[in-house]
């Protein structure tokens, strides 16, 4: 059986499948409107003949849509110790398939969706597929290894940090303003609730902005790339130890980056446009963003710290001073009409709320804390994943 792994030790997979839950739901029910009951069980697409139209991104959609689910359940319930790597794996599927189940159901109370036990069936094999993949990864050592190597380079209690580093490229998928210029959300809040508080007397009391917002200067660009690329790298210094192991951190962090960017202008534009975001503003902030994760090196913990909740605080006020351009319309425009209608919208959400909770748990490190976080002990132990 897996070793349990101490209690300061959490594993970061149970979160990462409970954000993979919230995108599945996020696909399988968007755009959640028109709610309503069709006169059908919701259990009745089970009898149904076989759907006559598909296509093959729907096939892979989803089959792939399931199989990180059941790695992720699998991982984090073999990595707590309680359950064996193959009861896990059962389980995972098991719990995947019943998810799937209760989705179409809910579908079938959408106009806009079809329940289908092809989909079903797929999602399944998906999670089966995911599932085996993790039991694999316990077989054969590797997932130890991870283990053995995250205990090495972070501190035990850095699941919270692995989670928000494992999420910061979902949110990148989604056309930002700027080049990793997350949480851009400003000016859409102000107009949601002026539409919400419309006819009402508390329309008066929302302090909407007198001034006009204006485009970012391309000095403002180059700064806002620049913190919005040494976000992560800070964030992983804030829970890892020695410059040694934080060079390759950031080397990775902001190749990371830029190879999302690179996918999302692929997905929007098609792969001969992959690296057209990649111009003077973006090339002198990705340099900047460098050349800040290279002076951070030295820093504490804390320090490094105090700075990514600095930087995004920046990053926030600069972005969220500036409307949404025509070219970034165009971009969701692209997004919301393609293929991937039913997956666009999470990754905008993640793309919304990244700094928020970066922010947060940037603050609640500093703050929230009687005690300084342990030692990253550099014994070769099992440990979570």
């Amino acid at each position: 059986m897996t070793a349990k792994p101490p209690p300061s030790e959490k594993s970061a997979a149970a979160p990462l499948a409970l954000c993979w839950v919230a995108l599945i739901a996020y696909a399988s029910l968007f755009p959640f409107t028109g709610w309503r009951n069709q006169g059908l069980m919701p259990w009745a697409y089970i009898d149904e003949a076989l759907p006559q139209y598909w296509t093959r991104f729907d096939v892979l959609a989803n089959f792939a849509g399931y199989a990180p689910l059941g790695l992720l359940l699998t991982l984090a319930w073999s990595a707590s110790g309680r359950l064996r790597p193959w009861l896990a794996a059962l389980l995972a599927a098991l719990a995947a398939a019943a998810l799937s189940f209760a989705l179409e159901a809910l579908q079938t109370y959408l106009p806009l969706r079809i329940a289908s036990n092809l989909d079903l069936a797929l999602n399944a094999a998906g999670a089966a597929a995911g599932a085996m993949a993790a039991l694999a990864l316990e077989k054969t050592g590797l997932a130890g290894r991870w283990r053995r190597f995250r205990r090495r380079w972070f501190a035990p209690d850095a699941r919270g940090a692995l989670v928000l580093l494992a999420l910061w490229p979902v949110g990148l998928l989604y056309p930002t303003p700027v080049a990793l210029g997350l949480g851009h959300v400003y000016e859409r809040v102000e107009a949601a609730l002026a539409a919400l508080l419309k006819d009402t007397p508390w329309l008066e009391w929302l302090p909407l902005r007198e001034f006009e917002l204006q485009p970012l200067l391309p000095g403002v660009q180059v700064l806002c790339v620049a913190l919005g690329a040494a976000a992560p790298c800070l964030l992983g210094y804030g829970v890892m130890q020695g410059a040694a192991r934080r060079v390759p951190f950031a080397l990775a962090a902001l190749l990371a980056g830029v190879a999302t960017l690179a996918l999302s202008f692929a997905l929007t534009w098609g792969p001969a446009s992959a690296w057209g975001w990649l111009r003077a503003p973006q090339i002198g902030g990705l340099a900047g963003g460098a050349l800040m994760a290279l002076l951070a090196l030295p820093l504490p913990q804390r320090a490094c710290l105090a700075l990514l909740a600095v930087a995004l605080g920046a990053q926030l006020w600069l972005l969220n001073e500036a409307p949404l351009s025509a070219y970034d319309a165009a971009n969701l425009q692209q997004w919301e009409q393609g293929c991937f209608i039913h997956f666009y919208g999470l990754a905008q959400w993640v793309g919304w709320l990244w700094p928020f909770a970066t922010l947060a748990y940037a603050l609640f490190r500093l703050f929230g804390r009687r005690h300084a976080s342990p030692p990253v002990r550099p014994d070769g132990k099992a440990g979570p994943f």
